[in-house]
Parts: structure tokens; sequence; C-alpha cells
């Protein structure tokens, strides 16, 4: 069958993990041919080239979400009422709040019964506000209207997004009409009619014209050349892989809208959550990320009701997914395959390694909470005079970094200074940092191997990568409750609370004084990972999914427009008319001439 793989800032031009998870599966399922539709989200990844494709991939498509892209096209009156009707839809869908739920309304009444919000007690229906000095006439009036537009906010967000693409496949022009002076108005109409969100009704024209130009920017995918009616580009694929529910499913939502092809959507770190963390530290003002987080939202809950099937990467994702709208019945668990063969060494080897050494290892950033592994580390110096910790950073390449790499390296002199074991001997800092591919740590396997117990401190996590290296090189683990890393470990390592410096450290120290239960936990660890995280059962998983979904959905080839006298008559007949004896010599009717 052809796949069309949909990626966005990753596969085939990052080196990542997702970039790998691609790949790998990619090459694993070589009898499948894959076309690749890459939405690139800087310049920084095209520039860095491909990856080495297998043949099996045909054709790669490449379109930039950050660099200007008009096509020069206008609308004229027919269009531009087209344009109104269907930005008016989408508006709508966005501005709307939240319908009201049961478990929304059970929160507010609790609420209420416990001195909380006096909306319950009052009888105000969640989700409206009092407007002052209106008669309770026509608040009444005007409360119906606001549920009813809050019910009808996916359909009406899902109309105009609709709308939208199939304007901008037959005409055009979606860039210049998603700035113009229609769409600000269309919008600012949409931000104060009833059931609006909170903070919308006081936003101005510059908060409007931020949000179109971030709208206009997700919304390209929409006016890409992919959707070609000839049997080019989407319309020839049997299945689409999203690789996420972002911007990259756009096109997968498209060709099931315009040519009937089922879209199957993997998660592995959610693309929403992502979304709310970038907004919040983004200098925009409070309506702009109002309207960001609404219509990253909305496009969630729309992808999610659309795909056959979703494949979340572990639970933590997949509860995302369920409160986004996804139905539980096309829920279905596939963890990501890491290629295991590379630790094998080092995990058969219970005994490497120095037993005082602490590692932490990923990628530096101020989620990795690596101030509170300092404050643990100092407590658990205190107590066991001998304890080292390894601090192994992947290359920098985040924004920030390197500041706070910085900041921890200075929080590192003054927590540990430097010690010398005799008077003529040289200080040394317990603490070192090191990057990895450096001389300390050449290769992930060498650092996993000088460790005893691996250290995850992080504040905010998705699907965490270094625990499951650990887990395959048998190393115990001690690791903070977030993400999925208490799905991942399944009990074969110490989990305890984030922000709590005390508890990681009374957790580092069991492990460091208690060889034998070290060993056991790490062991326990490899087993795991083993039958859980392998490349093995993530191909043999998706393999499956992609014949289970094609046998709903048979493969429906379409090709391009018959051309006349493109085959000789001779080619209907039956047989094969092209291999037949020649019984006659040529230029006599005699077959012994």
């Amino acid at each position: 069958m052809r796949i069309g793989l949909l990626t966005e800032g990753g596969y085939p031009y990052a080196t990542g993990e997702s970039g790998l998870w691609c790949d790998r599966l990619v090459r694993g399922l070589a009898p499948h041919e894959f076309d690749v539709y890459a939405l690139s989200q800087d310049a920084r990844h095209e520039a860095a080239g491909r990856l080495p494709l297998p043949p099996n991939v045909r054709e790669v498509r490449t379109a930039s979400l950050w660099a200007p892209d008009d096509d020069g096209r206008g609308h004229g009156r027919r269009e531009r009422r087209r344009f109104e009707a269907a930005f008016r839809e989408l508006a709508a869908g966005i501005c709307a709040d939240r319908p009201v739920t049961a478990a929304g309304a059970e929160e507010a009444g609790a609420g209420a019964a416990g001195g909380g919000p006096r909306v319950a007690a009052t009888g105000e229906r969640p989700g409206t506000r009092p407007v002052a000095g209106e008669p309770w006439g026509e608040r009444a009036a005007r409360e119906p209207r606001a549920a009813d537009a809050a019910a009808d906010a996916p359909e009406r967000f899902a109309a105009g997004l609709y709308g939208l693409a199939e304007l901008a496949r037959s005409h055009g022009g979606l860039r210049a009409a998603l700035r113009s002076e229609t769409a600000v108005r269309v919008l600012e109409s949409a931000g104060r009619a009833p059931g609006a969100r909170r903070g919308l009704a006081a936003a101005t024209v510059p908060d409007h014209l931020a949000f179109l130009d971030r709208l206009e920017r997700a919304l390209r995918p929409l006016s890409l050349d992919w959707y070609d009616e000839e049997g080019a580009g989407l319309g020839r694929a049997d299945l689409c892989h999203a690789a996420s529910a972002g911007a990259a499913a756009l096109p997968g939502l498209l060709a099931k809208r315009f040519f009937g092809t089922p879209l199957l959507v993997t998660e592995y770190g959610v693309q929403l959550r992502a979304h709310y963390l970038a907004a919040a530290d983004a200098p925009l003002a409070t309506p702009v990320r109002a309207l960001l987080a609404a219509f990253h939202g909305r496009l969630a809950g729309e992808v999610y009701r659309q795909a056959a099937l979703l494949t979340p990467g572990n639970a933590h994702a997949r509860r995302w997914q369920e409160r986004c709208g996804a139905d539980r019945a096309k829920l279905r668990t596939v963890h990501p395959g890491m290629a295991a063969e590379r630790f094998a060494e080092v995990g058969e080897d219970e005994e490497s390694g120095d037993p005082a050494t602490l590692s932490w290892i990923g990628r530096v950033e101020p989620a990795k909470d690596l101030i509170a592994l300092l404050h643990a580390f100092a407590d658990v110096r205190r107590r066991q005079p001998d304890a080292r910790l390894r601090i192994i950073a992947a290359p920098l390449r985040e924004p920030g970094a390197a500041a706070y790499l910085a900041h921890c390296r200075n929080l590192a002199e003054q927590l540990f200074p430097d010690e010398a074991a005799g008077r003529h001997a040289i200080g040394e800092n317990p603490v070192s940092f090191e990057e990895l591919g450096g001389p300390e740590a050449p290769t992930l396997e060498e650092a996993y191997a000088s460790s005893a117990v691996v250290v995850l401190s992080s504040v905010v996590e998705g699907f965490p990568v270094s625990l499951v290296e650990a887990m395959f090189c048998a190393r115990a683990t001690v690791s903070t409750d977030v993400g999925a890393v208490v799905e991942v470990i399944g009990g074969t390592g110490l989990v305890v609370p984030p922000r709590n410096p005390k508890a990681l450290a009374d957790a580092c120290l069991a492990l460091l004084r208690d060889p034998e239960r070290r060993h056991r936990l790490g062991a326990a660890a490899r087993a795991r990972a083993l039958e859980l995280f392998t490349v093995e059962q993530n191909l043999a998983a998706f393999r499956g999914i992609y014949l289970e979904l094609l046998s709903r959905a048979p493969v429906c080839r379409r090709t391009a427009r018959a051309v006349p006298f493109a085959h000789p008559a001779e080619a209907y007949v039956p047989g094969s008319w092209a291999d037949q004896p020649v019984t006659a010599a040529a230029g006599t009717g005699d077959p012994d001439a």
C-alpha cells in the first residue's frame, strides 16, 4: 500500500527522536511505499539537510510555515463572499466558550456548597457572565444563546475550516484574505457575540492582527498543491499517517474530505500541550494567547473526531486526547520503539559502573529542574561523602539552554567548593558537567555504563527517553512523577514527587547504599524495556494497524484523466496478443515460405 506520512518540524530533516521514530517506521515497513509530506517550522530544519532515505520513500514534499508564501491571487466579489461566510463560521467556533458538561456543573455545584464561586448558588449557568444593569429577563434570554453557541462551536469550526480549504483549493488567495479588513471585522464581531470566551471583547485591532498573522501561518497547509484531483499528491495515498495532531494533520483532514482517505494519528508528545506551554512564555497579549489556545484546541478536537484511529505513545498522551474529545473506542496505545541492540553489551554487564556515581543524561532546559537535582545532591553528599554526580548534556541547540546551563554551573560551584583529599592534592568538584560526544562521555552507552543510578528530576516530561535507555542498560533509576514516568517504570525504579529535593535525595541514597536492590531493580527494568519499548514491537503494532484500516476502507486507486488513443485497441483483447507466434512469413500467405 501507499502511505502518506505527514510530519511537522521533524522527518526527514530532524535528527532527534521524532525523526528517528519516523525513519525506523519507514525502514521497518519496507514492503509499503511512503510519500513524505513535511511542514518545516524554521530555516534550520531545511538547512541541516535530509536524513538518508530508504528506497521505499517514493517522494518528499516540503512546505515552509515560517517563510512568507503568497500565491499572488486575489478574490473577486463572489470569492470574497465565500471567504467571509467560511471565516465567520471558523471565528465563531474559535471564540465560542466551551460547552457546559455534567462534570463542570457538578464541580460548580460542589464549589458553591463549600463556599466556592457564587455562580451556582445564584442560579447562573456556568460559562455566562452577568452584565451590569441588565434586567433578569434579558439575561435569561441571553444564556440559552450562549449555551447553544458553545455546543455548536466544534461543528461551526469544522464548517469554516473546510469552507476555507475548498476556497483555497479552487481559487487560492487565502493569505491575503486572512490579513484583510474583512477578517479583522469578522473576528472582532465573533469575540463580542453572546457566549464568547472571557476577555475577547477587550481585544484591540493589534491583537486581532497578531492572531490573524499566526492563524495564516497555521492554515498554510490549506493552500498547498498536495490535493490534486489528477491522482498526484495525497490523492494517490491509501492511508495518511500523521505524526501529530497539530498542523501536520491538516493535510490528512483534507485528504479524507476530498478523497475519502483514512487518517491515522500518532502522538508521542501531545502537540496541543506544547502549544499551551509555548504560548505561556510568548510575549503576546492575553486575548491573543486566548485565541491561539482556542484555535489549537478546536483543531485538535477536529483531528481526533475525524481520525480513523489514534495511537498515543503513552497513558499521559491518551489522557490529553480524551480530555480534548477523542473517542475511547478509537484510542490504542502504541509505545515508541527504541533501538535496544546498542545497549545490549552494557545491559548484560551488571557489575560495570562506579557504585557511588549518580548520572543525569539528557537535554538541558529549565523543565528538567537541574536546580532541584543539585540541591538534592547536596543532601546526598552530606550523608555519603564519596558520592559523585555527572550531568551529561546533549549538544546545546535550544535558545536559552546555554544561559540555564551556566546558571547550574554557578550554583554547583557555590554548593560544592573544590575538595582535595590531602594538603598537597588538587581540589576536585564532586559535580561534573560533561557534553555527550565529548572526551568524558563519547557515547550514550559509555555514559550509562559508568553510572550506578540514573536520575530524572523533571517537572515537565512527555515520554522519558533517557529512562528507557537506562532500563535497556539494566540501570536502577530515580525519577519524578511527571508525564509517562510511572507508566514506563512500572515498579522497576523509585519515583518521587517533583520539586522535592529531600525525597529525591532519600531515594538516591537508598539505592546507593543497597547494591543488591539496585541490581535487582536494574534487571527487572531491562526485562520490562525489552518487552515493551523495542523497535520490533512498534513495527508489529503499526503493521497490523495499517492492514486493519485498509480492510475498513479498501484501496481505491485514482488515475489521471483518460487520454484518447493512449492505448491501442488490441490492448483490450483478452490474452497476450503481443506474444502470439508468427505463422506466416512476411509478405506471403504461405506458412511454409
